[in-house]
């Protein structure tokens, strides 16, 4: 094996020590990884010393990141239009920031024409308050299903109440006109 492999592994290894990444993964997405990960995410934070309610929290927040990359994210390998046994690429990373708050990232390809509507749910969310939020949460658990949804449409609801600072967010442009790269960071 070529050791400029090892090397890359390596730095890529220091980095996320540095950056303090305490879990990451990359690759496809399907229900029965996302609850192999949850047993392991819960392990890893219980050991973190992280309190229950910021367990909690962080849990609640990587399971609705890794639903939203099981649904929305546009490189699958099961066919579009099969919505349950999905497998689809994405990433989610967990950490803690240099004063100690954890931080949850995730990424994934979405199509271009569901980053506007991303968008302005996520900048509406942003000019919120937390019991604008919590009312908005209460009334979507009475409401019917959004059209364009494949949940309760509450995953955004719910990591903006559990953080403690607004969802940050970015859409990147690739080389398929048809894609956008979808980043979203919550701080708890």
């Amino acid at each position: 094996m070529d050791p400029n492999t090892y090397d890359q592994y390596r730095e890529f290894c220091e980095l996320a020590r540095r950056k303090r990444v305490i879990f990451y993964y990359v690759g496809y997405f399907s229900q029965n990884i996302v609850t192999a990960m949850s047993e392991a995410v819960r392990l890893r934070l219980e050991q973190s010393g992280a309190a229950g309610p910021t367990r909690r929290r962080l849990f609640s927040c990587f399971v609705e990141m890794a639903q939203n990359i099981i649904h929305y994210s546009s490189d699958a390998l099961t066919p579009p239009a099969q919505d349950d046994k999905e497998l689809r690429h994405g990433s989610v990373c967990i950490g803690t920031d240099p004063e100690g708050r954890y931080f949850l990232l995730c990424s994934n390809p979405i199509q271009v024409d569901l980053a506007e509507t991303l968008r302005e749910r996520l900048e509406t969310l942003r000019t919120m308050t937390l019991e604008e939020i919590k009312a908005s949460y209460r009334e979507s658990l009475r409401a019917e299903t959004p059209e364009d949804s494949k949940g309760a449409g509450l995953g955004f609801l719910t990591m903006a109440r559990d953080a403690s600072e607004p969802l940050e967010f970015e859409f990147q442009t690739t080389e398929d006109p048809a894609t956008a790269m979808f980043f979203l960071k919550t701080t708890i």
